[in-house]
């Protein structure tokens, strides 16, 4: 018994003295082991924007030197919503459902599905993104969409500085509207999506979700009708096709907001 009594001690000074030992204060980083990659186009005078839709602009305030003899610089900037690379929100196409501010960011962050649809949308400009291309990318890659933010890979986003080949028009106004052509969603897909899948956001490197020639935009309506926003005019898919890629699509915060510009990043893993 003695002996007994002699080992608890030794046990209980022995998880005492490991109890005391001081702890590394060390904070792993999250993203110590990968690389960020920038999806987003950057705004300028040169930014595409729908044909019915005013271009950027950006107004210079002051440049200079200040009456305080220190540099200074400041500008106001006008766009439209749905410019460029950015959101659109579910009230876009849906009455009722959520606005740019009332998105959560669980919602607009998330690991990413990389569809690559490039071989048959540089094809075929009028593509739409088919059930089967889904359903392949899953068999291939032995993944699910569920739970993931889709992002499709068209290609188109190595057009973006000349319009005719990023939208297939250069015509202002409704007539440039009528003359839009690039790729987009079939709306059987985005029905199959909101049955059959649950996604976070849904997003392309095309001017819209539905392909160019649609007059109804039955994907957004879909899509929007259970609150699942999109991302459009994204840069660089092809940086995280096949890759493990965690998204962050911030946009402004505007209230009542249809839309917004959209700074849009992958964090990929080594």
């Amino acid at each position: 018994m003695k002996n007994l009594r002699i080992l608890v001690v030794l046990v209980f000074l022995s998880a005492v003295a490991i109890g005391c030992q001081p702890q590394s204060n060390e904070v792993q980083d999250p993203f110590e082991n990968g690389n960020w990659v920038d999806l987003t186009h950057e705004y300028s005078e040169e930014t595409l924007v729908w044909p019915t839709s005013d271009n950027f602009a950006l107004d210079t305030l002051f440049v200079g030197i200040t009456d305080g003899g220190y540099y200074y610089e400041s500008f106001s900037f006008r766009t439209n919503e749905h410019g460029g690379t950015h959101l659109d929100a579910p009230i876009h196409f849906a009455e009722g459902r959520m606005s740019t501010e009332e998105l959560s960011l669980d919602q607009i962050t998330g690991y990413a599905a990389v569809v690559d649809v490039s071989e048959n949308a540089l094809a075929d400009r009028n593509y739409q993104v088919t059930v089967d291309d889904i359903l392949k990318w899953e068999s291939t890659t032995g993944q699910t969409v569920d739970g993931k933010i889709v992002l499709l890979y068209t290609g188109y986003s190595q057009f973006w500085s000349d319009a005719e080949a990023y939208m297939g028009t250069t015509l202002k106004g409704e007539e440039g509207v009528a003359a839009l052509q690039f790729p987009g969603i079939h709306p059987e897909l985005a029905q199959w999506l909101v049955d059959n899948r649950t996604i976070k956001a849904i997003g392309l490197d095309t001017p819209s979700l539905d392909f160019g020639r649609s007059t109804d935009y039955m994907a957004h309506r879909i899509l929007f009708d259970k609150n699942i926003p999109g991302f459009e005019n994204i840069a660089n898919l092809d940086q995280i096709l096949g890759k493990n890629a965690y998204i962050v699509a911030l946009p402004m915060k505007i209230k009542n907001g249809s839309g917004a510009p959209l700074r849009i990043v992958a964090f990929v893993r080594d």
